[in-house]
């Protein structure tokens, strides 16, 4: 904390502020760049985008590290320390436990062992990458370092093909993380019966209109939607969506396949993504990098474009296991007893004393009980949890994948190249300047000996055991569908009758049906149509919902009659400038705390969110949910919904006043983007975190996701599109693109948040093709010379 304070009353005083002003690169000039075969160039176009030309691919892969790390190196040095438990480090006892986390699942520990087996093509990329960013970590001068170094007092050590290979690791277990709910449905085990637990997760039934479904013609997909809305089933507990979907020639506007993607994440400043070209000979490629990865991850080369969405399958599984009778050493299994695998951890801590782990492994994976709570009553004493997940399995080749997927040139090489995608799960769609559109649900999905992986199950006994893998000629798939189309939002993959278990808990398909319906609006799709849909904030789950929730609701003369009136008047859409978004939010949230707090106690918060698909049921279907248990008599749906209402309204009231026509979306849901350190520090969080008013909400096109468990800013949007992207396969140069924040990583630059305002109207950028293009209004141009020996 002192330190702090010296810092931030060193930066905001002048000298102190110009000297900061140094950690900012110069995107103009010339700089040695040690590894060089030849020079090379970066243009930093009008948008601040880096166009890396090289002359051999070990040199395009040299300068993008190079790049990555001028512009982000504090959030690749965080990132790489998150992943390997080393957060304490430089931060204090504060990230202990995330450390401990990482610790135990030993994902740096796989990143360091996945390097070797490797194919020499994958680990010579990581090479030439960990290079260039060394050589700007290795740079001196009198330069200041960024900020975030300086605050924390340390300079960050040399990059290694592992921190950048622990990325992976991190997206795999992030965008996979349905042990949470096994753990959370074990927990409710002991106070609901399974009827119970079932309407909190509504199953779905078949009536989703699957990304590939049984019937492809358009026809049948429309049949199809106008169930979508009273058979879906609910979100998952944890936040995880993406849009995408393609049109092929036929369909679009252009005569070749449109391509849009949105992949929703967690909001941070600076934004996950950056955009960036590297071009060289065989290699030319476009559209968003991770800083700390090598590879585009989403964007397009030369012939072929890809996007994103997870797929949500059940890919963890919690495995109760039981230790041996007076051997605390050995754990049971089929063939007898088992040795805990053993290793002592060490995370030092900046400002206190180092802090000791002993992590223990078993035959599914490492001991995790001390991470998943609640589990009490489900297991027997002496009973341990260890955790089965693909982003554990140590033969991982997803940047295999990645590599090849860069360098396909047609969607045929491309769909083989995502045989080697294994963790997470992606839902892949791609189109190539051919004229092909595809999709495959990429990745290891377990195949169970019995069991559907939805809670925790016994490991002694071998009938729940991973037995291998659904063979990727049997992942869902689809390739030129004859309706011309292909989309996917998290909602279901496959068609009722598929033969292998992804996952119960499909996202809710709102965002998928309104995706459908806007495109069966229109002969054709172009890319200012797609560009309209990525930012559409009509809400289905409002539609749905609201038509329930008001013919039960009680409203008397007061302000809820206002209120109500209001709501009778409004089409859905999660506009910022209206009261209605907010009046119906806080509703929903309210009913939601109406309906099953009481039930649920002190598991409420891990479950409480806006659930609309659940709500309806409960208040339709099952109102068995609108008694509270904790009273002698009966309560009615009515007097839940009422109530709900009421409390909504007395708390908006006295955030936003009396007049409910003063009320805004916007004022209450802004994008929030904190930085993950400057956030703590008083004057400083002011240039370091970015926020603004934004449309959308959990259910819309425009995903705009809050968390109703944060007391202070309940419906503040922390989790969307951070990047989109349409890409035209007509003209490759025509496609756009849009980030949340900006390029830099350094809230002193200018680049740190100019792109955040037209993020959030729908305005996109345009990335050249060629250098004339890329020179016009150029920022600057860097030229990197070999250094002298």
């Amino acid at each position: 904390g002192l330190l702090g304070i010296a810092v931030m009353a060193f930066a905001v005083g002048a000298g102190g502020y110009a000297w900061l002003g140094t950690s900012l690169p110069a995107l103009d000039g010339t700089e040695a760049l040690p590894g060089l075969a030849a020079d090379a160039e970066v243009i930093y176009d009008r948008n601040g985008v880096p166009h890396n030309a090289a002359a051999s691919a070990a040199d395009a892969y040299r300068t993008l590290g190079y790049v990555h790390a001028r512009d982000r190196l504090f959030q690749m040095d965080f990132m790489r320390r998150l992943g390997a438990g080393r957060l304490s480090e430089v931060v204090g006892p504060q990230t202990v436990s995330i450390d401990r986390t990482m610790r135990i699942l030993g994902l740096y520990r796989l990143a360091m062992g996945a390097f070797d087996r490797l194919p020499r093509e994958t680990r010579d990329v990581l090479v030439a990458y960990a290079e260039g960013v060394n050589a700007w970590i290795d740079r001196t001068g009198a330069a200041a370092p960024p900020p975030e170094f300086l605050l924390l007092g340390y300079r960050p050590y040399r990059w290694t093909p592992a921190d950048s290979l622990v990325w992976g690791r991190l997206m795999a277990l992030r965008l996979a993380g349905n042990w949470q709910t096994e753990a959370l449905r074990a927990a409710l085990s002991g106070k609901l019966p399974p009827d119970r637990i079932a309407d909190l997760w509504p199953r779905d039934d078949g009536g989703v209109p699957a990304t590939v479904p049984t019937a492809t013609d358009s026809a049948a997909i429309r049949n199809l939607l106008g169930r979508v809305l009273a058979e879906a089933p609910d979100e998952i507990a944890r936040i995880s969506a993406s849009n995408s979907w393609a049109v092929t020639g036929t369909a679009s506007e252009t005569g070749q396949p449109v391509l849009a993607n949105d992949p929703h994440l967690g909001f941070r400043a600076p934004v996950l993504w950056y955009l960036a070209r590297i071009r060289a000979p065989g290699i030319d490629l476009t559209g968003a990098t991770v800083p700390g990865v090598p590879f585009h991850v989403l964007g397009h080369n030369a012939r072929v474009a890809w996007a994103f969405t997870t797929t949500d399958s059940d890919t963890q599984d919690l495995f109760v296991e039981r230790q041996v009778q007076g051997r605390t050493e050995a754990y049971e299994t089929p063939d007898g007893p088992a040795t805990f695998g053993r290793r002592i951890e060490r995370i030092d801590v900046k400002g206190g004393a180092p802090v000791e782990l002993v992590v223990r492994e078993t035959r599914h994976g490492p001991v995790i009980s001390d991470l998943v709570g609640g589990l009490e009553g489900f297991t027997q004493p002496g009973d341990v949890i260890a955790l089965a997940a693909m982003a554990l399995a140590p033969d991982d080749e997803t940047p295999n994948a990645l590599l090849a997927m860069n360098l396909a040139q047609d969607a045929y090489a491309f769909r083989d190249a995502l045989r080697l995608f294994h963790a997470p799960q992606q839902n892949v769609t791609y189109a190539d300047a051919d004229g092909n559109i595809g999709f495959v649900a990429a990745g290891r999905v377990p195949i169970r000996r019995q069991g559907d992986g939805s809670i925790p199950v016994p490991g002694w006994s071998g009938a729940y055991d991973w037995t291998g893998f659904i063979p990727y000629e049997e992942l869902p798939r689809v390739e030129n569908p004859s309706s011309g189309r292909i989309v996917n939002a998290n909602h279901r993959v496959a068609p009722p009758g598929y033969r292998w278990h992804l996952t119960h808990d499909w996202a809710a398909p709102y965002r998928a049906a309104r995706i459908h319906a806007v495109l069966d609006t229109g002969p054709s799709h172009g890319i200012d149509a797609a560009a309209a849909l990525q930012n559409d904030s009509k809400s289905g789950a409002a539609v749905e919902l609201l038509p329930v929730m008001l013919s039960l609701l009680d409203t008397g003369d007061g302000t809820s009659s206002k209120a109500a009136r209001i709501l009778r008047d409004w089409d859905g859409d999660m506009n910022r400038d209206r009261a209605a978004p907010l009046i119906f939010t806080a509703w929903l949230a309210e009913t939601n705390r109406g309906l099953y707090a009481d039930e649920l106690g002190d598991d409420f918060a891990r479950f409480f969110g806006a659930r609309a698909v659940a709500v309806r049921r409960m208040l339709a279907e099952r109102q068995v949910w609108c008694d509270d248990v904790g009273t002698d008599r009966q309560e009615s749906c009515a007097e839940v919904v009422t109530a709900a209402l009421a409390r909504a309204i007395d708390s908006l009231t006295a955030q936003f006043g009396d007049d409910l026509a003063t009320w805004r979306w916007g004022a209450a849901h802004p994008a929030s983007f904190r930085h993950p350190v400057l956030t703590r520090v008083p004057v400083i969080r002011r240039i370091a975190d970015i926020e603004i008013e934004s449309d959308g909400g959990a259910y819309t096109v425009n995903r705009a996701q809050y968390r109703l468990s944060n007391g202070s800013s309940p419906f503040a949007s922390v989790h969307g599109p951070g990047f989109r992207a349409i890409y035209d396969l007509s003209d490759l140069a025509a496609s756009r693109y849009a980030i949340a924040t900006g390029q830099s990583g350094n809230p002193l630059s200018p680049r740190y948040r100019d792109r955040v305002e037209g993020w959030r109207d729908g305005r996109y950028l345009t990335i050249a093709q060629d250098r004339a293009t890329a020179l016009d209004g150029a920022m600057g141009v860097l030229k990197l010379v070999r250094a002298s020996d």
